[in-house]
This record gives C-alpha cells, structure tokens and sequence, in this order.
C-alpha cells in the first residue's frame, strides 16, 4: 500500500488561452512559478518518501521547487508526460472546430474511443501512466510520495484505477486546478481516492 499525491505542474504560458499542452514543452508562467512554491511550501510538513516527475519542463520545475523544500532529489519517468494531442496541440476548443469540426465533435462524444488527429491513444497513455505508479508504489510500500504530471493522464489514470469507462474522464474529473491535491491509496494496482482537487495551501 503506498500513497501517492498527484498533481498537475503549475501554470503555463498556454494556460490564460486555454490551449492544448501535451507533448509540447512549454514554459511556467510568473503566477505557475508562485503555484508550485506553494506546493513546496505544503510538501514541507506533508512526510514525503520521494519526488516524482514528468521529463517535460513543466513538471520538472514544479517538482524541483518541491524537491529543494524536502531536501530530496527529484526523479523522472517519461511513462509520466502528458497525453501528446497531434494535431490539437498548442490550439483552443475554437480553433478545433473551425480546423476540424468533425473531429472535435466526435473527441467530444468520447474522446478515448475518437483522439484528436494524429494524437496519443488514450488508452495506451493511461496503461503507461499507470504502470509508471504501480512501479513507484513498489519502490516506495507504505510511503506517501509526490508525483507532478498533467491534468489529462493524471484523469486518465483515475478512470483507469477506479474502474471506470476512460472515456468518462472529461466529465468525472472535469478540472484538476494547477498544483492542487489528488491523493490515492495504491494497493494490488487499485486506488482508493482520499483527496481530489484540493488546494495545496
């Protein structure tokens, strides 16, 4: 049994537009800067075991300013970046729909079993996403451990452990607010959800 507190990186310089971020690298905002120092803050008294990341410099950051607060050295996974969207990436809902109208409605009918154009299949994204934290709870039994990663896989990765259709991840789990607090309990590769989109401070 190990728990493990995931979490979404802090702002990106996408986010104020709301464009899709997945396999593109972007950068943290000032107020993304001032989120994952407030993670780090929390992380202090939260009795962590270890830092966990995905590669992409979002993550990263975010997991460093935690890591420097426990006085431990982060580590990364890259079974734990964010879904790669094709030809969504770094575009909004609206440009979507004036792009490719057909392919927007039918990702917004069942975005596991219609991916965007040229993206990532969900399913294989959150297979890796998970085999990724069943590896790290067997690294770390009984402990509570930091995992800073992406709002889509991190949902993905909820469905999957609950038990739930993937493709109900958009509505179960409409929003993971930046640095927030999602917490499960891991045990024989099943979750137990203690906390979900709680603030950090």
């Amino acid at each position: 049994m190990t728990n493990l507190v995931l979490t979404r990186h802090g702002e990106t310089v996408w986010h104020a537009e709301n464009r899709y971020a997945g396999a593109t690298d972007i950068e943290l905002t000032p107020r993304g800067i001032a989120q994952a120092d407030r993670l780090a803050a929390w992380t202090r008294t939260a009795k962590l075991a270890a830092v966990w990341a995905s590669p992409l410099s979002r993550a990263r950051v975010t997991a460093m300013a935690c890591a420097e607060a426990t006085g431990m050295e982060p580590r990364t996974d890259a079974r734990l970046r964010e879904l790669d969207f094709g030809g969504g990436e770094g575009l909004t809902s609206a440009d979507m729909w004036e792009r490719f109208p057909d392919a927007r409605a039918a990702f917004e009918a069942d975005p596991v079993a219609s991916p965007l154009p040229g993206g990532e299949d969900p399913r294989e994204a959150a297979r890796r996403f998970v085999d990724c934290l069943e590896d790290i709870a067997g690294a770390h039994p009984g402990e509570r451990v930091l995992v800073v990663a992406h709002t889509t896989a991190i949902r993905l990765a909820l469905c999957y452990l609950i038990g739930v259709p993937l493709g109900e991840y958009r509505r179960l789990f409409p929003r993971l607010d930046n640095c927030a607090i999602t917490e499960i309990r891991l045990r024989d590769g099943k979750a137990a959800i203690l906390q979900l989109n709680s603030p950090s401070l």
